[in-house]
């Protein structure tokens, strides 16, 4: 059985034991998480769908890690205007193993 669930804005498709690294959630390393936004449910048996998300459907997690990403460099400059402003960013992220997913 798998699920689509929805984090941060973006959409994951997950399944019981995946490992997902999704924008940081606000919770301790090891501590439970819980999704509620699931869109879609899948498996051998049939698909659910939806409209906009499944009610009474949960998506339950442990968070392994919460750490940043890569430095990514942001250069934006003006030609021939001697303007140039050099910038990083590095995005933090939490690593959730799926521990189980519930139907209503």
């Amino acid at each position: 059985m798998y699920a689509i669930i929805e984090a941060g804005g973006k959409q994951y498709r997950v399944a019981e034991g995946d490992v997902i690294r999704c924008d940081l959630v606000a919770s301790e390393v090891g501590s439970d998480v819980t999704f509620d936004r699931v869109v879609f449910a899948g498996g051998d048996d049939a698909a659910r769908v939806g409209s906009p998300t499944l009610e009474g459907a949960t998506v339950s997690g442990t968070v392994l890690r919460q750490a940043k990403d890569k430095k990514i460099l942001v250069f934006r400059y003006k030609p021939k205007k001697r303007v140039r402003k050099l910038r990083g960013h590095r995005q933090p992220y939490a690593e959730v193993k799926i521990t189980k997913i519930t139907l209503p």
